[in-house]
């Protein structure tokens, strides 16, 4: 066991800015029609070196169909938090989910140019242990590795909602659901946290119906996309408030809180406004008195087309969606 603190974790996102630079990168490779297993790639970004952005190495898996999306440590500068009793985890391990196959692999990194599989963990287990499916974002926790999901139960993934389940930081066995009382979440996404003040944030996207085989107009047209947020108080682990953003802000997807674990505030984008295609972002809050609100702060126009280059889709808007998807702070 390590008797400091691994380096690389660091009490605010400030102080991480102000650490050394990475000198290799990690990025997956997918097979877009599964006639290939999806990798893992590790890229060189020094600068300096001969072989500076390019692959110097790859790993491949032994299935086909995961369709990797998102990935993560399982530890990271959330150990640091006095809530955890892991203070002294490693950064070692990569913990890549399967969107499709809802298979996850972990992956060891301590020697980054030769990482190898350290443990699978297969769809059925997942199943098992929390009735979820369609493993989607990785954050290394307080209390271990929280997983968050886009499928439930059943073959299609839309028997019973899904959600966040938290996996052993150390062994990763799966230790079961996080929620406690979910109140109106039936979607969901993205998710973070502000951990001095104990509070979580989660957002909505659809159900796998909806996403697996490309966008379903007719549920975008209809508003059937998510377009809530929901905020939990973090370790009772129950939803504590639901705000509706407005069922034509379709995909509430990405959030971010401030950098500052000090300041109560953070961003969430949306995808797309059914009204007019406009793409948004909105600023989330916390009131002294504990409550939350919402507001829209910006807003990306759509850029005008011809109709005859749009798909049907479109055709009626004469316009080209920004289509909002990730928030980078």
């Amino acid at each position: 066991m390590n008797l400091r603190p691994d380096p690389t974790f660091h009490a605010s996102p400030k102080l991480a800015m102000q650490a050394p630079v990475e000198k290799l990168a990690f990025t997956l490779m997918l097979s877009p029609d599964g006639s290939q297993p999806d990798g893992l790639a590790v890229i060189d970004v020094d600068p300096g070196s001969k072989s500076y952005g390019q692959i110097v190495h790859k790993l491949l898996m032994p299935n086909k169909g995961d369709e990797f999306h998102h990935f993560g440590w399982n530890a990271c500068s959330s150990s640091l938090s006095p809530l955890t009793g892991h203070t002294f985890l490693e950064r070692r391990y990569l913990i890549i989910p399967g969107i499709r196959s809802s298979r996850i692999y972990v992956v060891d990194v301590k020697d980054p140019l030769k990482p190898a599989i350290h443990k699978i963990i297969e769809p059925e287990e997942l199943m098992a242990r929390t009735g979820y499916s369609r493993p989607h974002t990785i954050h290394c926790g307080p209390e271990g590795i929280y997983v968050s999901t886009l499928g439930g139960g059943g073959k299609d993934g839309t028997d019973g909602p899904p959600g966040i389940f938290i996996m052993d930081c150390k062994t990763f066995d799966i230790l079961g659901r996080y929620e406690m009382d979910r109140g109106a979440q039936e979607k969901h996404y993205d998710f973070w946290w502000n951990l001095p003040r104990d509070y979580m944030v989660s957002s909505e996207w659809g159900l796998p119906p909806q996403f697996e085989n490309g966008l379903v107009p007719e549920d975008l047209l209809s508003n059937k996309y998510g377009h809530k947020l929901h905020f939990w108080d973090l370790r009772e682990r129950r939803n504590r408030q639901t705000i509706d953003l407005g069922e034509n802000h379709q995909m509430a997807l990405e959030v971010r809180p401030a950098h500052d674990p000090v300041r109560e505030y953070g961003f969430c984008g949306v995808v797309v406004d059914t009204t007019n295609l406009q793409g948004s972002i909105f600023t989330w809050w916390r009131n002294p008195d504990g409550s939350f609100e919402a507001k829209k702060t910006i807003t990306i126009d759509p850029q005008p087309a011809d109709p005859a280059d749009l798909p049907d889709l479109l055709k009626g808007f004469s316009a080209v969606p920004p289509l909002v998807t990730d928030i980078d702070l």
